[in-house]
């Protein structure tokens, strides 16, 4: 349950991986990272209070 901070870090990786590999500058690539984070704290926060609800 701790290492669910570490959910939308591994999509960012990728990410970033990617917009290396194509020679994409990372500002033009910023909006796609905001949208990983906010997603994957919003999952993280989700499957946190699922697993507080049913124990």
């Amino acid at each position: 349950m701790t290492r669910l901070f570490l959910l939308p870090l591994i999509p960012a990786l990728f990410w970033y991986l990617f917009l290396l590999y194509n020679r994409i500058p990372v500002k033009q690539g910023a909006r796609v990272f905001y949208w990983i984070i906010g997603l994957g704290w919003g999952l993280a926060a989700f499957l946190s209070l699922m697993i507080y609800l049913t124990r």
